[in-house]
């Protein structure tokens, strides 16, 4: 397996923090823990350049994180950095407790309803105050899933299918 392939996004290159050449990061998922174990991150650039760099420091900050590398000490180093999305080696990450998925492991499954309507694929994920919703975009219509026990019956990610019991009156929307 390639590089490449054993990497997972995790967020993006939002800004500059000071002077210092701290970086502010837009988190994908929120959660500091799995930048916080890491010891290291790439950085993919608009180009498709992908760079690995030594953490020194992550904190959260304004809903978002701060990250310092290594290799950056001043402003005016990281400014080209804007933009770049940073990735983690999968075996980075904590794995999943039961019931629990990576986002990039949800998407592209089809999504079914216990009665077997097939309703469309798994396309995006947004997270919302209380439970992630999931986009499921069939071929004349797109429905907002919320991800809740009540709602999501099974996930079967090797068989990259997902079954739901749709509430009331959720599929008319």
């Amino acid at each position: 397996m390639t590089v490449q392939e054993e990497l997972v996004p995790v967020g993006k290159i939002i800004g500059t923090h000071g002077i210092k050449g701290l970086l502010k990061v837009y988190s994908y998922s929120g959660n500091i823990q799995s930048l916080q174990s890491a010891a290291t991150v790439y950085l993919k650039d608009k180009n498709g350049g992908l760079c690995e760099h030594v953490i020194k420091s992550v904190a959260a900050h304004a809903g978002g994180f701060i990250l310092g590398l290594d290799d950056f000490a001043d402003i005016n180093q990281v400014v080209p950095l804007n933009g770049s999305e940073l990735y983690l080696k999968l075996s980075q990450l904590p794995a999943p407790d039961e019931d629990e998925y990576y986002w990039r492991d949800l998407i592209g499954l089809a999504v079914v309803t216990d009665q077997g309507l097939e309703l469309g694929t798994l396309v995006d994920i947004f997270e919302t105050g209380s439970s992630d919703i999931y986009v499921v975009r069939g071929e004349t219509k797109e429905y907002l899933i919320p991800a809740i026990a009540d709602v999501i019956t099974l996930v079967d990610v090797p068989g990259k299918k997902m079954i739901i019991t749709p509430l009331d009156g959720l599929l008319d929307l």
